[in-house]
């Protein structure tokens, strides 16, 4: 890992951040230093700033350089969760924590290098670092992910995944009440433009469409079934967040984590697709794990929210009373 520090001399005032790091860091295309901005790598005084920043004299810039990526993926026999196998797909239950494939800083321990280890062939499919790989779960968020086992499936895949035929369904605990039953969160997202390691909705963003249905609400918590419509970086995770309820657990995104789950209440819980070769509809459901089952019954121990409360026993009783202490 390389590590960095300058500070913007008489010479390079008024140039564009990019433009200054080009100047100092000749060895790096400007795509490559551009992409270490947006990931906020590189800061300025401190924070994270925009590729097209004006530098001032006496500014500090300091910039993190991770290793690059292997150029080869390396098999690791590495347990995996298989719902589903044939020649073509395989389909895995991916546990929270797991990567699912190399990146700058990790060239090891991911979903990637445990299926190359089951399946030798797939090398190449794809791409040299995520054979197969044809969508993404966060590392944090488990749930069902399809890999393609050849060239042929992996087109197939790619394109109903661009297509958005693949239906892909999560189950998410998120802080605070829903109004609604259900509904359609349609906003744009894009970089943060202030935390440029996160997501955020923002006007000229990609556009980015999110339909869930309310399951169970509680006191404190809704437990709700969400349906990707695209397939944006951290979609749910941020769309909820720009609704006012975060998902339950979120480290980035959320509150505190008062449920105790240790990590963004999400799970992919349902994948549904159709085969590259036999056109045939294959539908897989993955049960909650263990952290999130526990997460949700914590939440129903907090009791019902106000909304469910109207109509049962206790919230009849409750209002007769109040009727007849108006009357006394």
């Amino acid at each position: 890992m390389e590590h960095h520090v300058y500070f913007v001399d008489a010479l390079h005032q008024g140039r564009r951040l990019d433009a200054f790091l080009v100047s100092h860091l000749p060895a790096h295309s400007r795509s490559h230093l551009k992409g270490l901005i947006e990931s906020g790598l590189i800061t300025v005084d401190g924070v994270p700033a925009k590729p097209s920043l004006h530098v001032r004299r006496g500014q500090r810039i300091e910039i993190t350089i991770p290793p690059p990526p292997p150029a080869e993926i390396v098999p690791e026999a590495l347990p995996l969760d298989v719902i589903f196998e044939d020649e073509q797909v395989l389909v895995v239950n991916k546990p929270p924590g797991l990567v699912v494939h190399p990146g700058a800083g990790r060239s090891g321990g991911t979903l990637a290098n445990a299926v190359l280890a089951r399946v030798p062939q797939m090398a190449g499919v794809g791409s040299a670092l995520r054979p197969g790989i044809v969508h993404r779960l966060d590392k944090d968020t488990s749930g069902l992910l399809m890999v393609a086992k050849t060239p042929r499936a992996y087109r197939a895949l790619q394109s109903q995944v661009a297509g958005r035929t693949v239906s892909r369904t999560y189950i998410a605990l998120v802080d605070g009440v829903l109004g609604r039953d259900e509904g359609t969160i349609d906003a744009p997202i894009g970089r943060h433009p202030h935390h440029r390691t996160r997501m955020a909705v923002v006007p000229r963003g990609r556009p980015a469409v999110t339909r869930y249905r309310v399951r169970e609400r509680f006191a404190h918590h809704t437990l709700v079934e969400v349906q990707l419509v695209t397939g944006r970086t951290h979609q749910i995770r941020v769309h909820f967040a720009h609704l006012g309820y975060p998902v339950a657990g979120d480290p980035v995104y959320g509150r505190a984590d008062d449920l105790s789950i240790g990590r963004q209440a999400l799970h992919a819980f349902r994948l549904k697709f159709t085969h590259p070769t036999s056109d045939r509809t294959l539908e897989f459901e993955a049960p909650l794990p263990a952290d999130l089952s526990a997460g949700i019954t914590r939440a129903r121990a907090e009791g019902l929210s106000a909304s469910q409360r109207k109509g049962t026993p206790q919230h009849r009783a409750v209002k007769r009373e109040s009727r007849r202490s108006k009357r006394r």
